[in-house]
């Protein structure tokens, strides 16, 4: 693995700490590597996108308002995906036993 050295502002420093102690990171290096492969992840979809609208098969135009119904179609259906908030727990009952 290879080693690069980056300068931020104090501020983006406190933040990049507080990330990686709220979230469970291990290190800055692991939080910086996570959002470059989303980052990474994310212009690869695009340009899959583009690359299938520029085909000519869709008749769909790739401009702002082709991504930004992309963008509800794709929070409504992550929305719809959300598990239902777990029920407060009960204890569980003692067995009666009769006899």
């Amino acid at each position: 693995m290879s080693t690069m050295n980056i300068s931020l502002p104090d501020e983006l420093k406190v933040f990049v700490d507080q990330q990686v102690g709220s979230r469970g990171y291990a290190s800055s290096s692991e939080y910086v590597r996570e959002l470059l492969r989303k980052e990474h992840d994310r212009e690869k979809l695009r340009a899959l996108i583009l690359d299938g609208v520029a085909s000519g098969r869709s008749g769909v135009v790739a401009d702002k308002a082709f991504f930004d119904g992309l963008r509800k179609r794709v929070r409504q259906q992550a929305a719809r995906a959300k598990p239902a908030a777990k029920p407060a727990h009960k204890p569980a009952r003692k067995p009666v036993i009769k006899g």
